[in-house]
């Protein structure tokens, strides 16, 4: 199986130095859980994709700092190639930011969320179990950072996942296009540096209660069996 990796954004000059930028996050992550997955990266946020949609099996993409509402050319161009992937069928799995734009395109809402910051590690509640995620189990964990959320669906959405400070945590649209609101590539560590380096943007008590929550277990390589599961 080939993924397309959407590169949204860069992990910050000083901190790739310790973590690596977003594709190396994804690839360590999936090729943890199943060796036999090649990857070909497109950095969207630079305008570059595909010349056919189909040079990959399936697409994934990485969170951004950026919102979905910003008005920047290459996030309309994003939002045009996710509906294309859906007229299309092809299989989609939004992450944060991907998560937010697949709403988005697909005539959802995305709103900076009054409940403020969601940072470290966030525990979810599974609503509904599917076939792609095995035995499951009823809840997960991970790192999350955000500040923007889904508001309100598109057609033909289902809750996979909620929990009261994030209802639409998990999603999935017909049978090709999946959302989740967390980050299964973002480390623990990666989390913690992340969060030391927002402290003026974040409110202190937040990153405090952030920092303190990376004692909890992450359901990673969960998920991501999950995700390849959906993928394939």
């Amino acid at each position: 199986m080939i993924i397309g990796i959407l590169q949204c954004d860069d992990v910050t000059e000083e901190l790739q130095v310790r973590h690596g930028n977003y594709p190396r996050m994804f690839t360590q992550l999936f090729e943890a859980v199943e060796e036999d997955i090649q990857f070909k990266v497109y950095r969207v946020i630079e305008g570059e994709y595909p010349q056919s949609i189909h040079e990959c099996d399936a697409y994934i993409t990485t969170g951004s700092r950026f919102g979905v509402n910003d008005v920047h050319e290459w996030i309309k161009a994003l939002e045009d190639f996710v509906i294309e992937l859906y007229q299309s069928n092809k299989k989609l799995v939004g992450i944060c930011f991907g998560h937010q734009m697949i709403v988005k395109a697909l005539g959802g809402v995305v709103e900076k969320s009054v409940k403020g910051w969601g940072v470290g590690v966030s525990t979810t509640r599974v609503q509904q179990q599917q076939q792609w995620m095995g035995q499951g189990q009823n809840e997960i964990s991970l790192v999350v950072s955000h500040q923007d959320q889904v508001m309100q669906l598109p057609t033909d959405s289902q809750v996979l996942a909620s929990s009261e400070f994030c209802p639409f945590y998990m999603i999935q649209i017909n049978e090709h296009f999946l959302g989740i609101q967390g980050h299964p590539e973002f480390s623990k560590r990666y989390s913690y540096d992340l969060m030391q380096a927002r402290r003026g943007r974040i409110p202190h008590e937040r990153i405090e209660a952030g920092i303190e929550s990376l004692d909890l277990r992450v359901d990673d390589k969960l998920v991501t069996r999950w995700l390849i599961n959906f993928l394939k």
